[in-house]
Parts: structure tokens; C-alpha cells; sequence
């Protein structure tokens, strides 16, 4: 009972931070990417543990991918992840909203021949068209698979589902999707306390993005059955994951964060 009362006295904190954040989310993430400093384990965004552990654990699903194919990066941030898959994938091409996210990710990726990055918002109804682009200046033509992580549980419905229609063209009857998103089983004090808050402390990662950046939700099955609906999509696996974060709680491992993956493709009926 009492270390649940010194859980929600964070509440009044949690409030004064998050006021700070820019409304408009375009805003809000270009300025954050803006003003990072430095990535990966010791680095300030919170969901860049500098380890490729993580998408060690995927790797058994990509084999119901076809690997023939390039991968597009949603939501790629800086690129840590693009990088990641460039070494699974012919190609990897990172999109993301921010123009800073890219251009940071061009930056840490300038030695990787086989990545490439696009500013896009895939929630708009050109998106489609902007990968196309993008795939066919890196030198590919035709369908693509797409890696999704940490980016449905920020959107709201509409959101998700706008992004889950631009999908459809770009994998195409070859391609498949895998998403991986936190699926955190409570409150927002719950989420923070998960990750280390207290009245007295927040990891200063996390605190950034708090005060920076549009508070998250959660998205699982019940949210990917709604986004991704069987009349235009067949979903080939799903289940329970971790999503790592950098080292908050300990220097030298990624706090984890409970998750849900999912693989899908484009109904072809």
C-alpha cells in the first residue's frame, strides 16, 4: 500500500513534464531529434539500447519473410534498427517523420552501403508513393517487406489505420510485415515506475521524452486486429515480446519494457 502511494505521488511531476511537450507531434519529434546528443547504451533516446539483442530475437520470424526482398524501416528514429536489418536484408531503407531522425540517421549510417533514409510520414495519403520513390532511388523496384517497432503504440486509431492502408501497395503480394510495439499493462505512473521513476529520481532518457514528446498508449492484439483488418490482411503469427530500452536500472543491460510482434501480409483472395 505504501509504495503504491509513493508511486502516484509522482503524478504531480509527471504533469508539470509532459506540460512542456509541443502540441502538434511533428513539432514535438523534430525538436527531439533536434537536440539529441549522443545514441545507443549511454545515449539519451530512451528505446536505443546500443545492442543488437533485440533484433536477435526476431530473427527466427524474418524466416517466413522473403529476404530476396529490401525492408522499409518505419519510424527509424536514428537509424540504429535500419542498420540492424541492412545485414539481413538486400536493403534497408529507414523512413521517419522527423527530418532531424533522418538526417541524424544518415550521419551514424554513413558507412552502411546497404541503407538509405527518406523523410515520410506514413500516415498521409501520399506515403505509398514517397517509398516507392525513395526504394527506386536506392535502386529497387517492386514489393518490399516493412519493419515496425515503437511506432502504432504513438498513433492514435486513425493514425494506425491510415499507415496500415499505405502498407498494402508497398508490400504488395510478396512482401510481409512484422511490428513490434510496447504492450504495457497499466497506467502511465505504472509505465514510468516500470522504468525507474520515483518523486525523487527519473533516468534522465526517459525524463527527456517525457517532457518532449506525445505520451504513448499501448497496442496489441485487440489494437492490431483493428488496424490491421483480416479483410485486407492475413496474420501469419503474433505473441508476447520485450521491447528493450537503453540501460536505465543497470548500466550494463536494456530495460525491458513488456511487448507484442506480429507478422502479417496482404491478402490475396
Amino acid at each position: 500500500m505504501l509504495s503504491a502511494l509513493r508511486k502516484y505521488l509522482l503524478i504531480p511531476r509527471l504533469i508539470r513534464l509532459s506540460s512542456a511537450a509541443p502540441k502538434d507531434p511533428l513539432t514535438a519529434w523534430d525538436r527531439y531529434w533536434g537536440s539529441v546528443r549522443t545514441t545507443g547504451a549511454a545515449g539519451d533516446v530512451l528505446w536505443d539500447s546500443g545492442s543488437s539483442h533485440e533484433l536477435e530475437g526476431y530473427l527466427p520470424k524474418f524466416a517466413r519473410m522473403d529476404q530476396s526482398l529490401p525492408v522499409v524501416d518505419v519510424g527509424c528514429g536514428n537509424g540504429s534498427f535500419t542498420r540492424l536489418l541492412a545485414d539481413h536484408f538486400p536493403h534497408a531503407l529507414g523512413l521517419d517523420y522527423s527530418a532531424n531522425a533522418v538526417d541524424r540517421a544518415r550521419q551514424e549510417s554513413a558507412d552502411v552501403t546497404t541503407a538509405s533514409f527518406a523523410v515520410c510520414d506514413m500516415t498521409a495519403p501520399d506515403a505509398a508513393r514517397t517509398v516507392v520513390t525513395a526504394l527506386e532511388a536506392a535502386g529497387w523496384a517492386g514489393d518490399a517487406n516493412v519493419f515496425i517497432r515503437g511506432v502504432l503504440h504513438v498513433l492514435d486509431s486513425k493514425g494506425r489505420a491510415a499507415l496500415a492502408a499505405n502498407l498494402l501497395p508497398v508490400v504488395g503480394t510478396r512482401g510481409s510485415v512484422f511490428l513490434a510495439e510496447t504492450n504495457f499493462p497499466g497506467t502511465p505512473v505504472d509505465y514510468v515506475s516500470h522504468l525507474g521513476a520515483t518523486r525523487d529520481s527519473i533516468p534522465a532518457p526517459l525524463e527527456w521524452a517525457i517532457k518532449g514528446l506525445p505520451m504513448p498508449g499501448r497496442f496489441g492484439a485487440a489494437q492490431r486486429a483493428k488496424a490491421f483488418p483480416t479483410a485486407e490482411w492475413n496474420l501469419l503469427e503474433e505473441g508476447a515480446t520485450s521491447i528493450e530500452t537503453r540501460p536505465l536500472s543497470n548500466p550494463s543491460d536494456p530495460d525491458l519494457i513488456p511487448g507484442y510482434f506480429a507478422l502479417l501480409r496482404a491478402r490475396q483472395d
